[in-house]
C-alpha cells in the first residue's frame, strides 16, 4: 500500500533521511517513533506529497506523492500535530470537505458530537479561532468522516482533553475502522498501544528498529 524505498531527504546543508526502507500493508497498524529531529515528520511530507525525495522513492498505492498528489491523496485522511490557521468558518471547512473529498456533513457533525464538541455553538466562527482542542477534535472528525483506507496521526492527542482522548482510542478500534491502514507519529507508544501492531523508530534520520508488537 505505501512503499518507501532508500529514500533520502535533505534540506540545506543537512541530511534529514538517509536510506530509508519499508513497505506498509493494507489494513496494518504501526507507529512511527523518535526523538525531536529523527525525520518522522519529513518522512510524513515525503509520503504527503509535500516534499520531493533528493533520491529514492515513495509509493502510494502504486503513485508517486510528489508528482501525483491528488491521486495519492484522495486514499489519505491526514490530522497534524499543529492544525492549520484556516480562516473559513467551521460550516464552511465542513462544505470544502464535503466537495473535495467523500465525507458527509453529517457524518462529520456526528463525530464531533462524538467528541462533544458542540458544533451549533461555532459552526459561523473562523477555524482559527477555535481552541487547540477544538481544533483537533474538527480535524479528527473530518478525517474519520472520510472514506479513505489510510489515516495518518500526527500527534493526535496532544491538544485532547482526557474525556477525548479516551473517545479516540475507542474510535479506534470500532468496527468502521476495522480494515484502515492506520500510521501514527508519536513520542509515546502508550497513547495508541490498543491498536498498533507494529513499531518504527527513526533516530538521525534512519530506521534503527522496525518490530512487531
Amino acid at each position: 500500500m505505501i512503499t518507501l524505498s532508500h529514500l533520502s531527504k535533505t534540506l540545506g546543508n543537512q541530511n534529514i533521511l538517509s536510506d530509508v526502507s519499508f513497505t506498509i500493508t493494507s489494513g496494518e497498524r504501526l507507529i512511527i517513533l523518535g526523538q525531536n529531529g529523527a525525520g518522522k515528520t519529513t518522512l510524513i511530507r515525503c509520503i504527503l506529497g509535500e516534499y520531493q525525495p533528493s533520491s529514492g522513492e515513495v509509493r502510494v498505492l502504486g503513485f508517486a506523492p510528489f508528482k501525483n498528489r491528488v491521486r495519492a491523496l484522495e486514499h489519505i485522511a491526514f490530522v497534524p500535530q499543529l492544525p492549520p490557521p484556516l480562516r473559513y468558518t467551521v460550516k464552511e471547512l465542513f462544505d470544502y470537505c464535503a466537495d473535495v473529498t467523500d465525507c458527509d456533513r453529517n457524518t462529520i457533525r456526528s463525530y464531533c458530537d462524538y467528541f462533544e464538541l458542540d458544533v451549533n455553538a461555532h459552526i459561523h466562527k473562523p477555524f482559527y479561532k477555535l481552541s487547540g482542542g477544538m481544533k483537533q477534535k474538527v480535524l479528527i472528525s473530518i478525517a474519520f468522516a472520510r472514506s479513505s483506507p489510510i489515516l495518518i496521526f500526527d500527534e493526535p492527542t496532544a491538544n485532547l482533553d482526557v474525556v477525548a482522548r479516551d473517545r479516540f482510542r475507542s474510535l479506534l478500534s470500532d468496527n468502521r475502522c476495522r480494515d484502515k491502514t492506520m500510521i501514527f507519529i508519536s513520542h509515546r507508544i502508550e497513547e495508541v498501544s490498543n491498536v498498533v501492531k507494529r513499531s518504527i523508530e527513526l533516530d538521525l534520520g534512519k530506521v534503527v528498529k522496525d518490530v512487531l508488537l
